[in-house]
């Protein structure tokens, strides 16, 4: 039987006058776990929904092995809207080599790691478009597959989730195709790269830093070709002006490879934009000043007793769970929330541009480029110079025809662009973004990085996207729950490192630790054979992972391996084992407080 889960030949759609891509092909393997990226509107959602048969293609064929069992998470699930969580999530199919007690202790982890456990017994409808994500995400999780069709899956996932998930998925023996914008995590779960560019898809066998370096090589190839053709094109259009009478078999050929390279001259290429910033007003001595500031809903500390002075330039990152307490804390700073105790002093000079995940509104019948006309012309650049608003639209990665499209017809994250850039030509001093990153591509992503590496002014960013939070923010404040915010000066996976390496010594320290009292046998509770079979496994299994993760130590540390290549797979490999080590330690704790104590 053939490796090929899935096999894609030939296959060409078009929009319109739009070719979104032609003549493609291509194969998912078992076990293959591949990313697929493209510019907004080239075609990643479409080719999906082909996949899954929700669209026709004009052209090609789609063929699936016979024993395939796949499941799809798009960008928005349509869930039915009276159904319950408990009643979705529970019709999942149970893999046959599974018992239901595994299948039932699965289900529970997956729902609790997603923290939907509490809405097992609410209707869809009530849900929020995160919730109803998360819900989806869980049941492919849980049902019986071994292909996965992922749209986004990040999205509306907290950190610690997305951390989860990437361990979950690496573990799985499941065939992946997964459109995403979060790079780490492209490079945590998936081994190959397919781009889909200019309507014709290229392979990539890396991650994604290899990807960077292979496509600049790829452009540079291609640039020189054209280079090539275009010098060549000259003579061979001099020889067709002159209309040669010969119109024999060699003459013929000759006239049609003048059309193939009158094409290729005249590719064009989609070049680096230039680095750009927008003019921010001045920012006088007093910025922003938070004094014991504390806020409470429904007796839950969201903030507790926090003081900070904003200093000029610096760029904050926001990074904790979910409902803990971030969003709260922006609306303090922008003083549409008031606190309970303390000040927020807000200097006279501050003008705030705070994106929020609400979104923005616009009549539907208005186009794009009038949207944007309405704050601005043209949009005052920190170097003196200007750029008009069908520039600026242009530099963002909207194109003429999506320009002049009206607001009522813009995808959702379409919609989204467009409102970051609607505060970002405002001209503001302090910049407050919260989840700017959701529903970018990966190429809008390099482009807003970029642009907030060169702001001005101060910058208070939350987002769950590792990679993007490294690359811009000077330090970070960490929402540890119950109001409590660490000051942290260091990047986001350094922080993340000392977390887990932390929270592994304490799971060893308990492992460790005699119980100080043992109840009499008669008051304890028994386990049960199920039970005492997997703490034995667990027990080999941890035994294992570390003579494995101090094999690989000690190779690292010898300096006897000179591979770049293995020195890389052994140090992502630790990594991976202190993730699963960290699982199955808590997991040994608690049946080993069952059994022993």
């Amino acid at each position: 039987m053939s490796d090929a889960l899935l096999t894609v030949e030939n296959l060409t759609k078009s929009f319109g006058d739009k070719l979104l891509f032609d003549d493609i092909s291509f194969g998912i393997n078992a076990g293959q776990k591949t990313a697929l990226i493209a510019r907004n509107g080239y075609g990643k959602s479409t080719l999906m929904n082909i996949l899954t048969g929700k669209t026709l293609q004009d052209g090609g064929k789609v063929t699936f092995r016979g024993d395939v069992r796949m499941a799809y998470l798009p960008q928005q699930p349509d869930l039915l809207p009276q159904q319950t969580v408990r009643s979705f999530v529970y019709s999942a199919q149970r893999p046959d080599h599974e018992d239901e007690w595994t299948f039932e202790q699965r289900i529970e982890e997956i729902l609790s790691r997603l923290r939907l456990s509490h809405l097992l017994d609410r209707p869809m409808q009530l849900l929020s478009g995160g919730e109803q994500k998360k819900v989806a995400l869980s049941r492919i999780l849980i049902d019986d597959t071994n292909l996965l069709l992922l749209d986004e899956p990040t999205n509306h996932l907290d950190i610690q989730m997305i951390e989860w998930l990437e361990d979950f998925l690496s573990r799985q023996k499941l065939a992946i195709l997964m459109v995403t914008h979060d790079r780490y995590f492209l490079d945590h779960v998936c081994q190959d790269i397919y781009e889909i560019d200019n309507s014709r898809l290229y392979h990539y066998r890396g991650n994604y830093d290899y990807y960077l370096r292979k496509k600049a090589e790829r452009e540079h190839n291609e640039r020189a070709e054209v280079e090539k053709a275009k010098s060549l094109y000259r003579t061979e259009l001099d020889w067709m002006r002159r209309m040669p009478q010969a119109r024999g078999t060699k003459a013929q050929a000759r006239i049609d490879a003048f059309y193939e390279l009158e094409a290729k001259a005249h590719t064009r290429f989609d070049d680096s934009r230039p680095q750009l910033t927008v003019k921010t007003e001045r920012i006088g001595g007093k910025i922003l000043e938070m004094y014991n500031v504390t806020k409470s809903f429904d007796n839950r500390k969201m903030v507790d007793d926090f003081s900070y002075v904003f200093k000029k330039g610096e760029k904050i990152g926001v990074v904790g769970p979910n409902g803990v307490g971030k969003s709260t804390f922006l609306n303090l700073l922008t003083e549409q929330l008031r606190p309970d105790s303390g000040r927020v002093i807000v200097g006279q000079t501050i003008q705030f541009g705070f994106y929020t995940q609400g979104g923005m509104t616009a009549r539907p019948d208005m186009r794009v480029i009038d949207i944007v006309k309405e704050v601005a012309e043209r949009i005052e650049l920190d170097n003196g110079k200007e750029m008009s608003a069908h520039q600026f639209l242009s530099y963002f990665g909207f194109e003429d025809m999506t320009q002049y499209n009206y607001f009522g017809n813009l995808s959702g994250g379409e919609r989204r662009r467009l409102y970051l850039l609607m505060v970002l030509i405002a001209n503001p001093n302090f910049l407050i973004l919260d989840e700017p990153t959701n529903d970018l591509d990966v190429y809008t992503l390099e482009i807003l990085e970029q642009f907030l590496k060169d702001y001005k002014g101060c910058l208070v960013i939350v987002s769950h996207d590792r990679s993007f939070m490294d690359h811009i923010v000077d330090h970070l404040f960490v929402f540890e729950g119950e109001g409590h915010i660490h000051d942290y000066h260091s990047n986001y996976t350094q922080y993340l490192a000392e977390k887990n390496a932390q929270r592994r010594a304490e799971n060893l320290q308990r492992r460790e630790e005699k119980p100080k009292y043992e109840r009499p046998r008669s008051e304890r509770p028994r386990a049960t054979y199920k039970q005492k079979q997997e703490y034995e496994a667990l027990t080999a299994e941890i035994d294992s992972l570390n003579s494995e993760k101090t094999e690989l130590e000690n190779m690292l540390s010898s300096g006897s391996e000179t591979d770049v290549n293995k020195l890389t797979s052994a140090s992502t490999r630790i990594g991976e084992i202190i993730a699963i080590l960290d699982e199955k330690e808590l997991r040994w704790l608690e049946l080993d407080e069952l059994i022993n104590s």
